[in-house]
């Protein structure tokens, strides 16, 4: 026997709202984004939203996950398709710079301009947690060349990685602040030649 869902079918298409809410908190954040903010940039009625997407902080969650798989996938993208750690991360911050400057979305990085000023605990948490998950992804590639020779003997793993990640959140703020592609390339570049050189 087939059972129908109880209630009228949604009236609105999920992945075009949940673009629109990707849209709103990149652009203002987790804390200033409202419930009613988010219901007329979706099309959707407050209880549409709940029915679908549960509340305000499960809706971010979705939208964090989405976010990780499209517009941040490309630090993924780099870490796994690059020989080394030099390679992934230069790649990495040179394609940060148009990601974060292209036109059609907010400028920066969801994950770090969403937690700005951020007053509740879960969810500044999650990101936090997002961003050290990142950190660590790299530290650990970066030892291994380390490991492999690839990188000097005497290269703080940790430390490297955490300076990648300042250039990186750096660049998002810049962007954010008016910087072009053209200018954050040339931050990523002068961040890579800080990096030591392979013995």
């Amino acid at each position: 026997m087939v059972t129908r869902p109880r209630g009228r079918p949604r009236s609105f298409d999920r992945l075009t709202a949940l673009e629109q809410a990707t849209m709103a908190f990149w652009e203002h954040g987790y804390e200033t984004t409202s419930v009613s903010d988010l219901t007329r940039v979706m099309g959707i009625s407050a209880p549409s939203l709940y029915a679908a997407f549960g509340d305000k902080k499960t809706l971010f969650e979705e939208v964090v996950e989405a976010y990780a798989r499209s517009y941040g996938a490309y630090g993924d993208q780099a870490l796994a398709e690059e020989a080394t750690a030099r390679d992934a991360v230069g790649r990495m911050l040179r394609e940060a710079a148009h990601v974060f400057t292209e036109p059609g979305h907010p400028r920066g990085c969801l994950m770090i301009s969403a937690a700005t000023n951020c007053s509740t605990p879960e969810v500044e948490g999650a990101l936090r947690d997002h961003r050290n998950a990142n950190l660590a992804t790299v530290e650990d590639r970066i030892r291994r060349d380390v490991e492999s020779g690839g990188l000097p003997a005497g290269t703080d793993p940790r430390a490297l990685a955490r300076f990648s990640g300042a250039v990186l959140q750096g660049m998002s703020q810049q962007a954010r602040d008016g910087a072009t592609a053209e200018e954050l390339t040339a931050v990523a570049e002068a961040a890579m030649r800080a990096w030591p050189t392979g013995e």
